[in-house]
């Protein structure tokens, strides 16, 4: 079931339905594969589109995409979407609303673990790396949302067997193979992790969902916590503290929540990420807020 994403974006997009807005769609069950090729962060509420379109509704959204770095090496990997620490009078520079973050797919987690397995099959490990990343970018979405990528150059793009790699974890992830779904939540009251802090690859929360039967929500860099202090000193109120921080923790812990029903979220944070006033802003807040604070050992 080999999928090329050479040259355009695809969406794979749980609903009934064959045909909307001009967009070419394949079918397989209940799971249908859009193709089209306008930018695929300029879809907001292609969820919503598709049940007014055609009276079906969307169970979950799951982006095919490119996906490019500085660094040019190869690699395949996914993420939750969303720009919640954007202010309302910024332009989100690659989608969204500012503010925004989408629920999460239950399934990055078990995914990310099932990539990473086919990849090595495939042959692709080592050179090619298997990774979260963390938050970023639109489209705006409703239902549980999850971008999976090809990266990082053209090159990489048209490789037939990325794109098999990728198209064999779509094909066992959705159960289209024996009907045994992968990452399907069963509200079992299971722990969710909440990633706080690190680079755009989030390598210490990476470290715990690797792990099985780890579940993961938002995972939030430092640069979507945004702080600004006169004085870095002393900190013992995350009210000290200005910045839209405090807003994209609180917008992605109940996205995480929402994804999660009957779940115990729990923050993890990226402690070495993090000055001490910063670290004590942060974790202020979260007692604030009676979200829990995890170690690694919480998750496994």
């Amino acid at each position: 079931m080999p999928i090329s994403l050479e040259s355009v974006h695809p969406v794979l997009c749980c609903a009934i339905s064959y045909f909307v807005e001009a967009m070419e769609s394949f079918t397989n069950g209940n799971v249908r594969l859009l193709k089209h090729e306008r930018s695929i962060v300029a879809e907001d509420d292609l969820d919503q589109r598709w049940q007014e379109a055609t009276g079906e509704s969307v169970s979950e959204v799951i982006f095919l995409s490119k996906h490019t770095a500085v660094s040019k090496r190869p690699a395949l990997t996914v993420h939750p979407i969303g720009v919640p620490h954007l202010k309302e009078d910024e332009t989100p520079p690659q989608g969204g609303t500012p503010g925004w973050a989408a629920i999460p797919s239950p399934r990055i987690g078990p995914w990310l673990r099932l990539m990473q397995k086919i990849a090595v099959e495939q042959g692709l490990v080592p050179e090619f790396e298997v990774t979260l990343e963390a938050t970023h970018h639109g489209p705006v979405t409703s239902t549980p949302t999850m971008f999976v990528e090809i990266g990082s150059t053209e090159d990489h793009w048209g490789r037939q067997d990325a794109a098999q790699a990728i198209a064999l974890v779509l094909w066992k992830g959705l159960g289209l193979e024996d009907g045994n779904a992968v990452g399907t939540w069963q509200r079992n009251c299971e722990k969710v992790l909440l990633g706080i802090g690190g680079g755009h690859y989030v390598p210490r929360h990476m470290d715990i969902v690797i792990k099985d039967g780890v579940w993961v929500g938002h995972l939030l860099s430092g640069y979507s916590l945004p702080m600004d202090m006169s004085s870095q000193v002393n900190v013992k109120s995350s009210e000290e503290v200005a910045g839209m921080w405090k807003h994209s923790i609180k917008v992605s812990y109940e996205a995480t929540k929402a994804a999660f029903p009957g779940g115990e979220v729990i923050a993890h944070l990226d402690h070495k990420s993090f000055k001490g006033w910063q670290k004590n802003a942060v974790t202020c807040f979260l007692q604030e807020q009676n979200i829990r604070i995890g170690k690694p050992s919480d998750f496994l």
